[in-house]
């Protein structure tokens, strides 16, 4: 193998399959970046079987071929390299491949190429499989609004991951970790009724990759197509690939109250402030508590930790309903406060034990459930 590409473009190919590298490989295989270059194209590729990527970049190819380097040693190098342009060749002798920049020289050992196992695209395998197009800044959204509310312990992996969901009108987000739920909808234009309805739980770090790779400046169009365990997204140069969660999501709509006693009408910003300061002082505390009293014009934030001190502060509100004291997890209010993006918020409760929900005004596509938290 012989070729010649732009720094840049390598580095960014890199930095996105790297995330795929095996961290704790029992297959030396897997801890490489498999490359593959023809036809003045390059294509890198990782996989540690839960999650595969891959990304294309345009290459001078002078001879084509497959090389695995070390991902470990081969991201830390193609960082640090000088100049604008890498040339990358392969020994016919051993297995070991140049890599030239600038000055520089380095000759780095391979790993057998025929052993990596090379991620074929769902779409090429079978041409009936499940497909779904999504614009890349609304699945980012739809990512970034409900994923915190994931499950991080393993007990329960279905909770560890997000449902991904079409319905007739549109797609939608749910997470939860059975003490929070955020589900976000998003309409989708040119739905078509008959495809096959999408319903599948992702991994939760499978999503989080997913986001950190969509970041196209003018969207562009995510293909996804899915099978019984495995879902893939393409869009420009990078294919992702992952196992599913398998098992039954729970019907989240018998969690969302139908209705409230008492509606709050709160500013966004001046209460994550307050919240955020008070929880400083329940942050050692076992629950995180943080209590709330909700009046006609104001809303009292407390907190109480003997072994650090005492907060009391107050926002101003429009309440709606009856007037309750209530208590919540401090993280799980301040996660939804950083993520709900408008100025306004509904703060909706009905009793001191039942749960609440938090939404954006003005939008009826987003919402919040949460649990209290029992006080003595």
């Amino acid at each position: 193998m012989k070729l010649t590409c732009a720094r840049e473009l390598l580095n960014h190919a890199v930095q996105t399959v790297q995330k795929a590298v095996a961290a704790k490989a029992t297959l030396p295989i897997l801890s490489g970046i498999y490359m593959s270059a023809k036809d003045n194209k390059l294509e890198l590729q990782a996989t540690d079987y839960e999650i595969g990527i891959k990304c294309a970049i345009d290459a001078q190819v002078d001879i084509p071929g497959q090389i695995v380097l070390s991902g470990r040693y081969f991201q830390e190098l193609v960082k640090r390299l000088p100049g604008e342009l890498v040339g990358i060749a392969s020994s016919t002798e051993d297995r070991t491949i140049k890599i030239t920049a600038g000055n520089s020289q380095f000759n780095l050992l391979s790993l057998p190429a025929e052993e990596f196992p090379v991620l074929k695209p769902l779409f090429e395998k079978n041409t009936t499989i499940n497909t779904l197009a999504i614009k890349d800044n609304v699945l980012r959204d739809l990512i970034k609004r409900t994923i915190f509310a994931c499950a991080t312990e393993e007990s329960r992996p279905i909770f560890t991951g997000a449902l991904l969901e079409s319905t007739d009108k549109d797609v939608r987000m749910v997470a939860t970790n059975t003490h929070r739920l955020a589900l976000k909808k998003s309409i989708l234009e040119n739905m078509n009724n008959d495809e096959n309805k999408l319903k599948i739980v992702i991994p939760s770090k499978v999503l989080n990759e997913l986001a950190r790779l969509l970041t196209s400046e003018l969207p562009v169009d995510v293909h996804i197509c899915w099978e019984k365990n495995k879902v893939a997204f393409s869009f420009e140069d990078v294919y992702l690939e992952s196992r599913l969660i398998e098992g039954q999501y729970p019907d989240y709509n018998r969690v969302i109250p139908p209705q409230f006693g008492t509606t709050a009408t709160i500013n966004t910003a001046l209460f994550m402030d307050a919240v955020e300061r008070v929880s400083l002082m329940a942050k050692d505390g076992e629950y995180n508590v943080i209590k709330f009293q909700f009046n006609s014009d104001e809303v009292i934030i407390t907190s109480n930790n003997p072994d650090v001190g005492k907060a009391y502060e107050t926002v101003p509100v429009i309440t709606e309903g009856t007037e309750i004291a209530i208590a919540f997890n401090a993280k799980y209010i301040t996660d939804i406060l950083k993520n709900i993006g408008t100025p306004e918020l509904h703060f909706s409760l009905n009793t001191p034990l039942s749960p609440a929900s938090i939404k954006p005004v003005n939008d009826e596509n987003y919402i919040y459930i949460i649990t209290p938290v029992r006080t003595s």
